[in-house]
């Protein structure tokens, strides 16, 4: 090393400190650098996230309100029952030509001249084409209505739905859109008047599957949501702790296990398309389970999750101090009282967290589930886990397919409804672990 001698006063002055800080310098600025690289990466993805969200919840609120219309209808015995047959023969209700009392009730409403097919044509089409089976199951309810004038509440057509809601530009001229002005202005009558105004959408979370906007709900696809979770909760979660359990604690360390090991990591990275190809090839082709059924779906959604439980267990366990085991043993307890005694209730937060993280994994998962059939249009509410239903994911994909402009704000806040569930379910894994995690 090479010492530099002052000029002025003779003294030696070695270079060693001068590199010293040069090289501290040099750490400090690629810390920082560091730091910085980190710092431009969570506001990446946070710019993004909220991007993601503004758009979702832009598009998916107005989707938990719904324009209805409220209108006196005269449940006249003439249209009903002319010939007063609904004693003898109560199907003439469920025949009857419930969409004239609705024309008859918004006609007058709005003081349409009557005469004027066009005119009572387009009135007529600002109401829901299900409003009618809302009136005759009104009457097979309480026949007794039947001559009286009652004040029904009836679902506005989508079309007028998404103009109340101003999601049509109503500037545009009117061949270009499907509410025409006088359609505009029966609208603007009916706010007016208070008969026509938003209300919260109920049927958006009890009604099932429809053709019609204003009338789909995720009824369906929410109980059958909660049958897969009960299947895979009900096997995945004793299946994957005993799994665990014996290969962390009572399994001999050779080749076969360490195989075994390896298999359960290489499943927990396969792609869940093959889980769905599995799901059809044997639950539905060779035992001949009920297509579009829960419990296909929860079996297939079951081997998917296993390894990520599997998985979560073990992890649980190692963390437990070999102490706890060795202190256990010492006094007298056998091998299986130090398990179930003192290791898994020290290792069940972990073994919480993994379980409800692998649900909500299996909670959003789609491919598996279309090919075993549960994108079927179903529009009944299944009772038993081996009816057809749906589940969340698959709904919000036949929406986000449909052409009609009101399944835009459909699918967004289907979306918003799975995402809620996402979060409630992590935010119990992240509050249970908090509340039950010893640290050593």
């Amino acid at each position: 090393m090479t010492d530099i001698v002052s000029p002025t006063s003779g003294v030696t002055v070695s270079k060693a400190p001068a590199r010293r800080d040069i090289g501290i310098k040099r750490r400090y600025a690629a810390e920082r650098r560091f730091q910085a690289y980190g710092i431009a990466a969570i506001t990446f993805g946070l710019v993004f996230l909220f991007i993601l969200l503004w758009t979702v919840i832009g598009k998916g609120y107005t989707a938990f309100q719904q324009t209805a219309v409220t209108l006196p209808i005269e449940f006249s015995e003439k249209t009903i029952d002319p010939n007063n047959k609904r004693a003898t023969d109560p199907s003439v209700l469920i025949a009857a030509n419930y969409p004239v009392l609705l024309r008859d009730a918004i006609v007058k409403q709005l003081n349409v001249n009557a005469s004027s097919r066009p005119d009572v044509r387009d009135a007529s089409a600002m109401l829901s084409k299900g409003a009618p089976i809302q009136l005759r199951d009104m009457v097979m309810a309480d026949p007794s209505i039947i001559g009286k004038t009652v004040n029904v509440t009836v679902l506005a057509d989508a079309n007028v739905d998404s103009a109340n809601k101003g999601q049509i530009d109503l500037s545009v001229d009117e061949k270009n859109r499907k509410v025409n002005d006088k359609q505009v202005g029966w609208m603007n009558e009916l706010k007016a008047s208070g008969a026509l105004h938003k209300q919260f959408n109920t049927g958006l979370f009890v009604n099932g599957n429809s053709s019609r906007p204003e009338a789909a709900g995720l009824g369906v696809a929410l109980i059958g949501s909660l049958y897969l979770m009960l299947i895979v909760l009900v096997l995945a979660l004793p299946i994957g702790v005993a799994a665990s359990i014996y290969l962390e604690e009572f399994a001999p360390k050779n080749k076969l296990t360490d195989l075994i090991e390896v298999n359960i990591n290489n499943l927990a990275a396969v792609p869940s398309i093959v889980y769905g190809l599995l799901g059809l090839s044997v639950f539905i082709n060779f035992i001949g389970l009920p297509r579009s059924a829960s419990l296909v779906g929860g079996l297939v959604l079951t081997l998917m999750t296993l390894p990520t439980i599997i998985i979560a267990t073990r992890a649980a366990l190692r963390a437990v101090p070999p102490s706890i085991r060795a202190a256990a043993l010492g006094l007298g307890a056998s091998k299986m009282q130090m398990v179930f005694h003192h290791v898994l209730p020290l290792a069940m937060p972990g073994i919480l967290t993994g379980t409800i993280i692998g649900l909500a994994h299996a909670l959003g998962e789609t491919a598996p589930l279309l090919l075993i059939g549960m994108v079927a249009f179903v529009a009944n509410t299944p009772t038993t886990p081996l009816d057809p239903s749906t589940a969340l994911p698959v709904q919000v994909y036949m929406w986000a397919n449909e052409a009609e402009r009101a399944f835009v704000e459909r699918t967004s806040g289907a979306i918003i409804v799975l995402l809620l569930f996402l979060i409630v379910m992590n935010m119990g894994a992240i509050l249970l672990r908090r509340r039950f995690e010893r640290r050593w």
